[in-house]
This record gives C-alpha cells, structure tokens and sequence, in this order.
C-alpha cells in the first residue's frame, strides 16, 4: 500500500491509502477527495482530474504522452508540474507523494 496526501486549495490535507495499479484519479475518487471530478472516468478525454504534482515527485513519475499534453490544454492554471491524476498509477516507489488539487476544474 502507497500513501497519497492531497491538498486541496484551501490548505487542508487528506491522506489516503492506494493499492499498486490504481490511478491517482480512481483514488481520488474512491476517497471522495474534493477537486476531482473524473468526469470521463479515467479515458484521458477531460482535463477534470488536474492537479499538481509535488515538485520533489514529479521525477519520479512516468513522463506525459502526448494525449495527455493534449488534455492539459483544457484545464485551467496548467503549469509546469500539472498532470492528469487519471494517467498516474501508484506504485510501491510512489509511497508519499503529494499532489494538490486546483482551485477550478
């Protein structure tokens, strides 16, 4: 099991646990963490999972394909650490990482 901390715009954390092969989305969904909408499900064809990858674990996640750089650029406030939480799976090395959630979907 990994743990996850989003952070939501106001500050407030929630730590969630995370089976190996989920993605960050269905997590985020399965926990009900406010700011993920998921609104596809998890296809990469919306931008309703966005959030901000920590920049201590942006290395040590997968690099975005092109769809998904494609589906950033409908998301709102995208910057250089914003991902699709649909296109990160939890691994054993993602153990603690931290994402936030924007303030907007």
């Amino acid at each position: 099991m990994a743990k996850i901390t989003f952070i939501d715009e106001s500050g407030t954390k929630r730590e969630v646990e995370a089976k190996a092969g989920q993605s960050i989305m269905e997590v985020a969904v399965a926990n009900m963490v406010p700011g993920i909408d998921a609104d596809c499900g998890g296809a990469c064809a919306c931008a309703t999972c966005h959030v901000y990858v920590d920049e201590n674990w942006a290395a040590k996640i997968k690099a975005k394909d092109d769809m998904e750089e494609s589906m950033l650029d409908f998301a709102e406030d995208v910057c250089e650490h914003s991902r699709l939480s649909c296109q990160i799976l939890v691994t054993d090395e993602l153990d603690g990482i931290v994402v936030t959630t924007p303030e907007s979907q």
